[in-house]
């Protein structure tokens, strides 16, 4: 059965309680920006793979310069980085709005969302690595990165349903300014938390320039997660390709909203339970059970079925997270935490961007069925490079 207990002994310290509370503004866009940036190209051209593309840049952006930051960040602390992100990733996306609004052209969207993304507030990173500082017993610290990772799918109820109202009641525009607000205001709120008054500069071992990417181990995990959110991509376009063809568009913040309640209950099952398999094996079968979920939605359900599917699917996408961080904070020196936690969080927004910009053509050319079926084989080819990895 599902504890609560392990929770409770992770918030006890009031400094991590307002820590965790001032993340959730700030971490909001997460669930909002990629579906209304998708929403917003697409409504203006009528076109889901320039939609796609579109958000598949936002994507690729963050990804690019996110271990950037992140060396950054190991090296002199989170204060300045985060500071010129609260600057710049509301003044990319009124950039964009605007762009889009004047018709320029494809390559400037394309070049602004790009811009948007790698401009966006790294505060998840900041986080895991906070955590790893401060919680020293294993147990702890899958149950914190477990209440992470439920926060963040709780970004990903909460964002495509404000999408969702945003759409219904006014534009996908709207729903961009909202994300924009919340990434400046959501940063000075997380600098200002006392925990962070505690964060340390580890100290640096031999200098290399590769960083994390210089255990094997490590780049075995990363191909793995860039494979496994190339899913997550096909699967968030697939819902919005699926809404569409039923002739309510909006919808597709409630599909991606329902497979969030799944991830979320299974992200707080997994955190409060004792897990004895090995990581790797636990990261294996996840993934081949995700692959399953997905790979079911690309038959012709009805519309209640499909939304309760959504839920189902969505259970084993927290847990898989949560071993990630584990793997990532396993295989990397403390040094290097910051950056390795950013190559992981690349390579899934990598991932999600490719696996979007590929729903984008799927969807156009067969359908939403196409891209949850290729949602489903991405999945499973992660899995079996998780258990190849746990053999070795």
């Amino acid at each position: 059965m599902m504890s609560l207990a392990p929770y409770k002994t992770v918030l006890a310290a009031r400094e991590l309680r307002l820590l965790f509370a001032a993340s959730i503004v700030g971490r909001l866009p997460v669930g909002m920006s990629g579906l209304a940036i998708l929403l917003l190209v697409q409504g203006a051209n009528d076109s889901f793979a320039s939609g796609g593309a579109a958000t598949g840049c936002y994507v690729a952006g963050l990804a690019g310069v996110a271990p950037v930051m992140g060396r950054i960040i190991d090296r002199s602390g989170p204060r300045a980085v985060l500071t010129t992100c609260a600057l710049m990733f509301p003044a990319a996306l009124a950039a964009l709005v605007t762009a889009v609004a004047a018709d320029v052209g494809a390559i400037a969207v394309f070049a602004l969302a790009a811009l948007a993304g790698a401009s966006f507030p790294p505060i998840t990173v900041c986080m895991r690595t906070y955590l790893r500082q401060r919680i020293v017993e294993e147990a702890l610290l899958s149950t914190a990165y477990s209440l992470d990772s439920v926060l963040i799918e709780t970004m990903f109820i909460v964002g495509p349903l404000l999408v969702a109202l945003f759409v219904g009641l006014a534009s996908a525009k709207s729903a961009v300014w909202f994300a924009a607000a919340c990434g400046f205001v959501g940063v000075f709120l997380f600098l200002g938390s006392a925990a962070l008054r505690q964060w340390r500069v580890e100290v640096r071992g031999r200098a290399t320039l590769l960083g994390p990417l210089a255990e094997r181990r490590f780049i075995a995990l990363i191909l793995i997660v860039l494979c496994y959110a190339m899913a997550f991509g096909l699967a968030e376009l697939g819902a919005a390709a699926h809404a569409a063809e039923d002739g309510h568009p909006a919808l597709a913040g409630v599909f991606l909203g329902l497979m969030s309640i799944g991830s979320a209950a299974g992200g707080l099952a997994y955190g409060s339970a004792h897990w004895h398999a090995p990581l790797l094996r636990q990261f294996a079968a996840m993934l081949a059970i995700m692959g399953v979920g997905l790979a079911v939605l690309a038959a012709p359900w009805s519309l209640v079925a499909f939304a309760a599917l959504c839920v189902v699917g969505g259970v084993v996408m927290a847990p898989a997270l949560i071993i990630q961080s584990m793997l990532v904070a396993k295989t990397t020196k403390p040094e290097h935490t910051t950056e390795a936690f950013t190559w992981a969080t690349s390579a899934l927004l990598a991932g999600v961007g490719l696996g979007m910009a590929l729903g984008g053509i799927a969807a156009e050319a067969s359908r939403s069925a196409a891209a949850f079926a290729l949602a489903g084989a991405a999945a499973l080819s992660a899995a079996g490079g998780a258990f190849w990895l746990a053999r070795r």
